[in-house]
């Protein structure tokens, strides 16, 4: 058989054997690109009435959020600008929690106890990353579909790729005037083309989660042979005693803010265990994520101390470690903005259509087949 028809089969068994998971990632990346917009427009408990005033401390907006959702673990307090509500941000792992309290900075008013394991957006992510699977099952599915996309992706290439000059210009464009069949197939080969390049750009960036071998390849081919350091917090000196009256916790945020004066955000984490330093990151811009500033300070002496992750302070960073940052950023299109978001929409769009349009071109050439391979008798000729 022609190798272009064992890439055709190919094409046509994976596409039918992963389309519905495809469908769903590509639809529920399209419902999720805009998550930040639509809450801060539905949800205006985010937003408070600037004041001329100082903000709490991250310890007094510490105490408001734990007496309105009591016995829960502190993972980070986060500070918005001036007209956004200040953030605790409690988490665990092992009790399987994460709630968001939103707290006024200025009054220490609590205005939200939001779960977000229950909201609107949280539970389309579950469906991108998990399918809605409990993560240990449905993370290895969603990475496996996501590498077989990747194939589809270079066969469908290889399927488009013309055969003579004449039949080129045919390939870019959709003939709307021709029978639906013929629209169907242009619009699945047309417009699988022209997304091409953005799906490669989203398979990969999502095999960067779906697999630690393949996110440590990329990251020793950027860093030109340089190992994935996993995140890890550094340890404060045991060996020395705090003297300052006021807590670690707020001496870390009013370091933060001195060096970082016009972050549009400043977090930051209590020691996650007895001797941990305390983590803190300043963001630049809210949008993204991969210009942030991630510094670690000694929570007895507030001696800054160094790690060898991908999270430490930007100008710092090789271009394999931004590159490593990038990665939600640019899976989302939020580093293209605006505009950049507006497109990982339409494309998400168009990702989810080539499974239905190719599941109808399957179908329409197999019941074509049934039809010529049926025998006509004498009744159906005369009812022909």
């Amino acid at each position: 058989m022609h190798l272009k028809k064992w890439i055709g089969k190919i094409h046509l068994w994976l596409g039918l054997s992963s389309g519905l998971v495809v469908f769903i990632v590509a639809v529920t990346g399209c419902i999720y690109a805009f998550q930040s917009e639509i809450q801060d427009l539905t949800q205006e408990y985010r937003f408070v009435e600037p004041q001329d005033k100082p903000v709490l401390y991250p310890t007094e907006i510490w105490e408001k959020a734990d007496q309105a959702l009591p016995g829960k673990h502190l993972h980070a307090v986060l500070y918005p600008t001036a007209e956004r509500a200040a953030q605790a941000i409690y988490y665990s792992f092992e009790e399987h929690y994460y709630y968001f309290v939103y707290v006024n900075p200025y009054t220490g008013e609590v205005l939200k106890v939001k779960d977000e394991f229950a909201d609107f957006f949280r539970i389309v992510l579950d469906g991108h990353f998990y399918l809605w699977l409990p993560p240990e099952i449905g993370q290895p599915v969603v990475a496996g579909f996501t590498l077989i996309f990747l194939v589809m992706c270079i066969s469908g290439l290889i399927l488009w790729w013309p055969k003579s000059k004449q039949k080129k210009s045919q390939k870019f464009s959709i003939r709307w005037g021709a029978r639906w069949r013929r629209k169907n197939y242009d619009l699945h080969q047309v417009l699988g083309f022209y997304v091409l390049t953005f799906a490669l750009v989203f398979a990969l960036t999502g095999l960067v989660w779906g697999y630690t071998w393949f996110r440590d390849a990329v990251y020793f081919a950027s860093t030109g042979g340089k190992d994935y350091q996993e995140y890890y917090t550094p340890v404060s000196d045991s060996t020395q005693v705090a003297t300052d009256s006021l807590p670690a916790l707020d001496r870390a945020w009013l370091k933060m803010r001195a060096l970082y004066p016009n972050a549009e955000w400043i977090e930051v984490h209590p020691p996650e265990f007895e001797h941990a330093s305390i983590a803190t990151n300043a963001n630049p811009d809210a949008s993204t994520y991969w210009k942030m500033d991630y510094r670690y300070f000694d929570q007895y002496t507030m001696e800054e101390l160094p790690v060898d992750h991908i999270w430490n302070r930007f100008p710092e960073a090789s271009f394999g470690d931004k590159l490593a940052r990038m990665n939600y950023d640019i899976h989302v299109g939020a580093i293209g903005g605006l505009a950049g978001k507006i497109l990982a929409f339409c494309l998400s769009a168009i990702i989810a259509s080539l499974p239905v349009t190719g599941c109808l071109i399957w179908w329409g050439r197999k019941n074509k087949k049934t039809k010529k391979a049926k025998p006509i008798n004498k009744e159906d000729a005369v009812m022909a």
